[in-house]
């Protein structure tokens, strides 16, 4: 591995402008396959993306960007952060959905590019630290080889597990907090560890560990930022997760202190305090004690202990979400977190800074995973944030996979290297090859389960129709008999080539499609209707959902809606309603729920019908 990582500097030292250059172009079409390529395409998806779009235009409408606001009602849900950011993206291009999405697409490009460079930095260390004790003739006889390809080095490939996983893909292109969150914290996870490693550097030059400088080191200071900004995203969880993370990360490591004296906490307070204590202090001032009993205490401490919205789950979700979140990756997340070693605490007190990289990832990793199967309201979003992680973690083992098989080809023989691979090596790639059958089946057989949402029942129809099905399934048993024969001819290194092309593949030929059919069969009826409701609204006349609630409606409109899922709680609003200025009111609904009204249709003017949906004008005097 010495000789591999001796040779692939020597080589990006003579070819230094080309490799650049390359590695931009890289991270522009990963950042565009997985976050840009048709991130405005598809409508607004109910029943979560509207109601943050909807707050943030509710705030450029007002004037009013201290408190938001759905619908007419406060929205204490999330702090204001992303709604801020959607303001500016209308301001800059316009009320739709790019730029309703684009904070979380700049988001996950930016936690990307930034797992690019830490990647990047901690390779080049390493090649420093171990440079001296590499035999010239050694590596001059790998450089015949050819060296590592470009696009088989550490960077390239974490930057396309960072950005090409289905949870951050998916997250990444709605436009709701959790990908700014994971945008903010991750990097300012990311940025400890390069101010980390950056401390170790001025030791080995010669400077003091800790300057006589009353801030941090740029990294440092640049964590502190982002901790305040993922504060004013969602809130303690920003800076509860990476205390976490590093603190467990220091106490294994017994440089708690030091890293205390290096990272001058409180500096670092008073920064994120200046950031994002005033928004706190002004919605608090404005809405009272509603405010915190309905932030800190409903949608904060109440998530924690006890089930919120329904959303409840047993202990072992998570394991499940990873498992097809970071698919196909996840594959080899135990082999991954075996390589690190973590029971040998001796071993990494030892390492240099640079060097423990797979250790910081595996602490985020467990921080994460387990403060959100502790807690009793579960979202799949929720582990979000430790996608990244899984892509350092799998980055490194792959690493060491295509370094060590690289050094084998230059000594010209096989033979096993000082830190062999873990023998379950071999089993995960099997269990790679059946994984993607058991993916191609779900997906060629998908259709049978698809049938819950009565916004759009004809879509399993739809969907077998189109043939993306079987486009989808048949990728990915392509990719499991290229994975297949690849291990059959000793060709190991390119079986995460396999993947990555696969995985490419699924998403423009198969995943896209798939998500404009489900925005023609689900959330296209809605928006025309909306538009209908616009034209036909008459002075006064007030709008009502019945039978569910589309948040979707009220940003398309831009009209307040009234919702109410039980017809007789609709009938006892209107008869109760102070709102007497029209004789009538539009209604969106179902066709059955106009029947549970108790309406026959010679009794309200039918003015559209599209989808599952019709659209109605109804005489107050029907509903007596």
């Amino acid at each position: 591995m010495k000789e591999v990582i001796k040779s692939s500097s020597e080589y990006q030292r003579k070819h230094s402008i080309a490799p650049l250059l390359l590695s931009l172009l890289w991270l522009c079409a990963i950042a565009g396959v997985a976050f840009l390529w048709n991130l405005g395409n598809i409508g607004l998806v109910d029943e979560t993306e509207p109601l943050f779009a909807e707050a943030a235009r509710q705030m450029t409408v007002t004037g009013d960007f201290i408190t938001p606001y759905f619908n007419g009602d406060t929205r204490f849900d999330k702090p204001p952060l992303v709604y801020w950011l959607m303001a500016l993206a209308y301001r800059a291009i316009g009320v739709n959905e790019w730029a309703v999405r684009i904070p979380s697409a700049l988001a996950g490009i930016s936690i990307t590019c930034l797992g690019f460079y830490t990647l990047s930095q901690s390779w080049s260390q390493v090649i420093r630290n171990e440079a001296e004790v590499i035999k010239n003739e050694a590596a001059e006889k790998f450089s015949s080889s050819g060296g590592i390809p470009l696009f088989l080095s550490a960077p390239w490939i974490g930057s396309a597990l960072i950005a090409l996983n289905p949870q951050t893909i998916a997250w990444g292109r709605t436009g709701v907090s959790d990908m700014l969150l994971t945008g903010c914290m991750c990097s300012a996870l990311l940025a400890f560890f390069l101010g980390y490693t950056l401390e170790e550097k001025k030791q080995s030059a010669g400077f003091s560990t800790v300057s006589a400088s009353r801030f941090p080191n740029p990294w440092y200071l640049s964590f502190y930022v982002l901790i305040a900004l993922a504060i004013l995203t969602k809130g303690p969880v920003g800076i509860v997760l990476p205390a976490l993370i590093i603190g467990g990360f220091s106490l294994y490591l017994g440089n708690f202190r030091q890293l205390w004296r290096e990272m001058r906490p409180v500096s670092g307070i008073l920064i994120i305090l200046a950031i994002a204590l005033p928004w706190y202090i002004l919605v608090i001032l404005a809405n009272g004690e509603t405010y915190i009993d309905s932030f800190f205490g409903y949608h904060n401490f109440q998530r924690f202990t006890g089930v919120v919205n329904r959303h409840s789950a047993p202990w072992y979700f998570y394991f499940f979400v990873v498992l097809v979140g970071f698919a196909p990756w996840s594959i080899y997340l135990p082999v991954a977190i075996a390589r690190t070693r973590f029971w040998q605490r001796t071993y990494w007190r030892r390492q240099p800074r640079s060097a423990q990289l797979s250790l910081f990832a595996l602490f985020w990793f467990l921080c994460i995973f387990g403060f959100f199967t502790i807690a009793v309201t579960k979202l799949p979003s929720y582990v979000l944030p430790l996608m990244p992680a899984s892509a350092i973690l799998v980055t490194l083992l792959w690493s060491d996979i295509i370094a060590e098989k690289a050094a084998e080809t230059s000594r010209g023989k096989l033979e096993t290297p000082p830190n062999s691979l873990p023998r379950g090596l071999l089993i995960t790639y099997v269990v790679n090859v059946v994984f993607l059958l058991i993916i191609a089946g779900a997906t060629l057989y998908s259709y049978n389960w698809l049938g819950d949402d009565p916004a759009m029942p004809n879509f399993p129809q739809a969907l077998q129709e189109s043939g993306l099905l079987i486009v989808g399934g048949g990728i990915w048993i392509v990719t499991a008999v290229a994975i297949a024969l690849l291990l059959w001819q000793r060709q190991q290194r390119w079986i995460l080539v396999a993947n990555f092309i696969g995985l490419v593949a699924f998403i423009i030929f198969g995943l896209t499609p798939a998500y404009n059919l489900v925005d023609l069969n689900r959330q296209l009826p809605l928006r025309q209707l909306a538009r209908v409701a616009v034209e036909q609204k008459l002075p006064g006349e007030e709008f009502m959902m019945i039978g569910f609630a589309k948040p979707s409606l009220v940003f398309y409109s831009q009209l307040p809606v009234t919702y109410y899922r039980l017809p007789k709680g609709a009938i006892d609003y209107i008869e109760e309603s102070k709102n007497q200025t029209s004789p009538s009111i539009l209604v969106l609904g179902y066709p059955d729920k106009f029947v549970k009204f108790g309406l026959q249709p010679n009794e309200y003017q039918l003015l559209d019908t599209r989808g599952a949906y019709q659209l109605a004008r109804v005489p107050r005097t029907a509903f007596r």
